[in-house]
């Protein structure tokens, strides 16, 4: 682990010389996923020498966690490579071959829903029934038309009506329903089908938003965020290679691993540079885990002291944060000081972050059909629900579904499950025998089979309970705006603040 004593100017290193005027920038990046590995990759490309990044995790790759089984990998984390041009990471694993052994069935085009491949989806009910397929595609077919409509909003400039409360989700299912009960064509018992169908397609939304429910999303911004061109792909070796490629080039003295942030002490007064300096005097002849007396930043002129949980201090002149939406949101009150701006902080609360969690079955033997590649799991008894958040006792009811993986001989019989929202850390507390039978039920319960036997093996994701990330990836929740992240984005102090060093806290956020 690198300490502050190595970070610190050396006689033995002319470009970081703190008594040099034109001395090299000590730069901090806060966290070693893929954001923060390729900011090092870019500054250590770009000449900076003076670079460390503290991970609070003992690894490197964030929210990227590729887990090997036999032949195969499993993705806990980021699965697929959304969209090829101009794509940075689409060109970092084309160019170094990994996407060779990508098949038909882990590369798709168009807007994919979780895992897209060839077969068919089975649309279950809760009476152990397959809903048709012709009636699956009929009411996909209304869902899509109205999916659309979310994203003409922006796109558009077409304005929300009250009625909507700017939610995707209840614009959605006002729409859907109205049209369902208006059609003169269908029977009573398959409008209570369709809309049943609707509420398990919000569910699958809510994992592609990671939100915990759709009525949570903007729908004035739904359609802000557009895909890069091109077709989305799974990397079969995981996707923790393109992290190993990012991070190869980095020296490893760079990374400080097990290195959790404590507070990153920005824009100094000579007030606080003197209650520090005599802190630091203290603490160094106590016990040694401060920074030496001569990287005081009233000595080398640094604006920033990142203070460690391990009692380690460490100057800088900047800071890159990466951490999570999260984490700020936990954290932001004692992570700076001084606090954030009001307007920051605003944007912190305002963005929305959730959970989604994957749930990886393996069985010694498929009770599948050859041509299924998914269960849908669809309750009839919520057609007429308005809201989808469940008790924990009924955690399972926010599964949505589970996904076959493809090609069986890669993956063997796995089925990959998703959760979201309050009931994925609900899932996340359950140890994993329960999580297995609860599925096993649930799976027995839809497909009508009761003989399906316990999977032989269960893994899962825990990105709620995780003190380092806390949730998979953020939303713009009602109320707030893509100017809500581009506020988030600008550094600290703001261009107005004219005495204070410039550029000194930096943010990438998700």
């Amino acid at each position: 682990m690198q300490s502050c004593e190595i970070s610190s100017d050396s006689t033995d290193d002319p470009l970081s010389s703190g008594l040099r005027t034109h001395r090299q920038p000590r730069i901090v990046v806060i966290g070693a996923g893929l954001a923060g590995l390729a900011a090092t990759r870019t500054l250590l490309r770009s000449g900076f020498t003076d670079v460390t990044v503290l991970e609070a995790s003992d690894h490197v790759g964030g929210r990227v966690q590729s887990v090997q089984h036999g032949k195969a990998t499993l993705e806990l984390g980021a699965t697929w490579i959304h969209g090829a041009n101009g794509n940075p990471v689409y060109h970092l694993a084309e160019d170094n071959g990994l996407l060779e052994d990508t098949t038909d069935e882990e590369r798709s085009v168009g807007r994919i829903s979780l895992y897209a491949k060839n077969g068919v989806a089975h649309y279950q009910t809760n009476a152990g029934k397959r809903i048709p397929k012709d009636l699956v595609e009929e009411f996909s077919d209304l869902y899509n038309e109205v999916y659309e409509l979310t994203q003409e909003f922006f796109q558009n400039g077409k304005p929300v009506c009250a009625e909507s409360q700017n939610s995707v989700g209840v614009f959605t299912r006002d729409v859907v329903r109205k049209k369902i009960t208006m059609d003169p064509e269908d029977s009573e018992s398959t409008k209570k089908l369709k809309l049943s169908m609707l509420q398990q397609y919000l569910k699958v939304e809510s994992c592609e938003s990671s939100s915990p429910s759709m009525d949570e999303v903007s729908l004035s911004e739904f359609g802000e965020w557009t895909e890069i061109p091109g077709a989305h792909y799974v990397i079969p070796e995981g996707f923790m290679k393109i992290v190993q490629l990012l991070a190869q080039d980095i020296p490893s003295r760079t990374i400080c691993l097990s290195k959790p942030v404590r507070c990153i002490h920005w824009n100094y007064s000579a007030q606080h540079q003197e209650v520090i300096a005599k802190s630091s005097d203290s603490n160094h002849n106590e016990n040694n885990h401060s920074c030496r007396p001569h990287d005081d930043p009233l000595i080398l002129g640094r604006p920033i002291y990142v203070e460690c949980e391990d009692e380690e201090w460490i100057a800088a002149d900047h800071v890159i944060v990466t951490a999570s939406l999260g984490v700020l949101k936990g954290n932001h009150e004692a992570m700076f000081s001084p606090s954030l701006p009001e307007d920051k902080v605003l944007a912190i609360e305002k963005l929305g972050i959730s959970t989604t969690d994957k749930i990886f079955l393996e069985f010694e033997e498929p009770f599948w059909s050859p041509e299924c590649n998914s269960i849908q799991f669809v309750w009839e008894d919520e057609a007429q629900l308005e809201q989808l958040t469940y008790p924990e006792e009924l955690w399972y009811k926010k599964i949505c579904s589970f996904d076959v993986l493809y090609p069986p001989e890669r993956y063997g019989y796995m089925l990959s499950g998703w959760i979201c929202g309050q009931e994925a850390l609900y899932m996340e507390r359950c140890d994993d025998e329960t999580v297995a039978e609860t599925c096993t039920e649930l799976l027995r319960r839809f497909t009508g089979n009761p003989d399906i036997p316990k999977p032989w093996r269960v893994l899962r994701s825990s990105w709620g309970s995780n003190p380092f990330i806390r949730g998979s990836y953020s939303f713009t929740r009602v109320g707030s705006s893509g100017e809500d992240c581009e506020r988030l984005a600008m550094p600290l102090p703001y261009a107005n603040s004219t005495k204070a060093s410039p550029l000194q806290v930096l943010f990438e956020v998700g």
